[in-house]
C-alpha cells in the first residue's frame, strides 16, 4: 500500500510539473513577487489578484524550475484561491512544516482539505536539498502578500 501511495504522489508531482495549472502572467495582478533558488536555478514570478473582499480571487505564476518546484507552484495557485492573506500565510506555514518534516501535527483543522491536496509533496522531507525547491513558491507567496518584490529559498 505504501508503494501505491508513493506512486500516486509521484504521478501528481509529474502531472503538475509537466502541465502546471495557472502557468501564465496575470496582467491585472494586485500583488506579485519574484522567487529565486540560487542553489539549483529555480526561478518564478507569482501573481495574485485580490477580490473586493480582500480574498485571493486569482493566482498564477511563470518561471522555470525542476518538476518539484513547478508542481509546488501549480498546487499553490490552485490552493490559495479564495483565501484571505491571513489564511494564505497559515497555509504557507503549514506547507513548509509538511515539506520539512513529512507531517504537519500543528496544522490548523481548518486547513485539513488543503493540506491533503498538498500531501504529494510531503516526500521531499527525505531529500533536504529538494525542500527548497518545494518551498520556493510559498516563500514567494509570503513576499507577495507582504508587499515585498523578491523572495529566496535561502
Amino acid at each position: 500500500m505504501f508503494d501505491d501511495l508513493r506512486d500516486l504522489y509521484q504521478e501528481v508531482i509529474l502531472d503538475h510539473g509537466r502541465k502546471p495549472r495557472n502557468f501564465r502572467r496575470l496582467e491585472d495582478a494586485d500583488r506579485s513577487a519574484r522567487g529565486d533558488n540560487p542553489m539549483c536555478g529555480d526561478r518564478l514570478e507569482l501573481f495574485l489578484k485580490l477580490g473586493p473582499d480582500g480574498r485571493i480571487a486569482d493566482a498564477a505564476f511563470q518561471g522555470r524550475g525542476c518538476a518539484i518546484s513547478t508542481a509546488s507552484a501549480s498546487l499553490l495557485t490552485e490552493t490559495v484561491k479564495g483565501k484571505t492573506a491571513e489564511e494564505a500565510h497559515a497555509l504557507s506555514d503549514s506547507f513548509r512544516e509538511l515539506a520539512m518534516t513529512g507531517t504537519c501535527p500543528h496544522c490548523q483543522a481548518a486547513l485539513e482539505e488543503e493540506m491533503e491536496r498538498l500531501q504529494p509533496l510531503s516526500g521531499v522531507h527525505e531529500f533536504p536539498s529538494r525542500v527548497k525547491c518545494a518551498t520556493l513558491a510559498w516563500h514567494t507567496l509570503n513576499a507577495a502578500l507582504d508587499g515585498a518584490k523578491e523572495a529566496s529559498s535561502e
